[in-house]
């Protein structure tokens, strides 16, 4: 028998007949509530995860990991590597980050109090974000735009922020290299890229620049974008940074100041670091999730061009797969 003490506080027996639709409009307003309690648990398990791995032995930059709002443990990698590398400005500028809700700096931005500028070319994404709880609880902003090489830099400069940023996140699941590429100004403390595992370890190749270049037009399998890891580490290495390792899923690279490096954050090599992309997001041709192998989906692939990002040669994504691959 259920009693009336154990029911939600949006029940009564004369919304008994309401339709489904009035119930939840009732309900909204609590659920919301439950909503931020277990947001506030789940930022104070995150304190209590960060304190326990202050000092951690580890072999990796991955062993670091845990998640709170992230996507999957750069929460806890972001911890470590704010604690030990000297960082002057506690801002961050991320980019391709939807709604915010799940992103890489804002556990960073409720539990230490970083600023933050994001960009997202959904305008209803930016508008979620906006109405949430948190937009008016913290130095947020937001803006809408679509980003290319040519205008990224001056996107950027809206924020405000001094140049020596503290964290530059890049995640736009397309023309990756070449907006960064166009950032050469600006000196984050720490910079985050996602990189395409399917691209492998050994050589510098990202897509061909395409200003509207969007990753389910450029192929319905949807893992056709980006840049190999070898990529961004040359690009970075160019300008002072220092790999310092991935995520156990094989998709986001970090990447320190070598100015600003410490004892307890060293520099790794591509060779020693790279890992392939752990999870499965290849799709077929009607968009459904295909659960195949990363050697099953290059033959679908590998005639897709890319370009070698230190000599501008073109090439085909046959030649640069692991396990090289045939199309027939």
């Amino acid at each position: 028998m259920v009693r009336a003490a154990n029911l939600p506080m949006f029940y009564s027996p004369r919304n008994q007949k309401m339709n489904p639709y009035a119930k939840l409009r009732l309900a909204l307003p609590r659920l919301l509530t439950l909503d931020r309690q277990l947001e506030d648990v789940k930022i104070n398990q995150g304190r209590i995860l960060a304190e326990l791995g202050r000092d951690k032995a580890t072999t990796s930059l991955s062993d670091h990991e845990f998640k709170v709002f992230s996507q999957w443990g750069e929460d806890g990698i972001l911890q470590h590597l704010t604690r030990h590398v000297h960082i002057e400005n506690k801002t961050f500028i991320e980019f391709g980050v939807e709604d915010f809700f799940e992103s890489n700096c804002r556990f960073l931005m409720m539990k230490d109090m970083w600023q933050g500028f994001v960009i997202d070319g959904s305008e209803k994404n930016l508008d979620r974000m906006r109405s949430s709880y948190f937009y008016w609880r913290y130095q947020l902003q937001g803006r809408c735009a679509f980003i290319t090489r040519d205008n990224v830099a001056a996107l950027l400069d809206e924020s405000g922020f001094d140049k020596e940023v503290g964290i530059l996140s890049v995640d736009v699941d397309g023309v990756d290299w070449f907006l960064l590429n166009a950032l050469e100004a600006w000196r984050a403390a720490i910079v985050i890229v996602e990189y395409n595992g399917m691209f492998g370890g050994k050589h510098p190749v990202t897509v061909p620049y395409d200003a509207s270049f969007y990753r389910t037009r450029a192929h319905h399998s949807n893992i056709y974008y980006g840049a190999s890891l070898m990529a961004f580490d040359s690009l970075l290495r160019s300008r002072g940074y220092a790999l310092v390792g991935v995520n156990g899923m094989g998709s986001n690279a970090f990447f320190v100041r070598r100015d600003l490096l410490q004892s307890a954050i060293r520099e790794v090599s591509v060779e020693n670091s790279f890992r392939p992309t752990w999870f499965r997001e290849g799709r077929d041709a009607s968009g459904q999730l295909t659960f195949r192998s990363a050697s099953s989906l290059g033959r679908d692939i590998a005639e897709l061009p890319l370009v070698n990002t230190l000599s501008g040669a073109s090439m085909r994504l046959g030649d640069v797969l692991e396990a090289p691959v045939s199309t027939s």
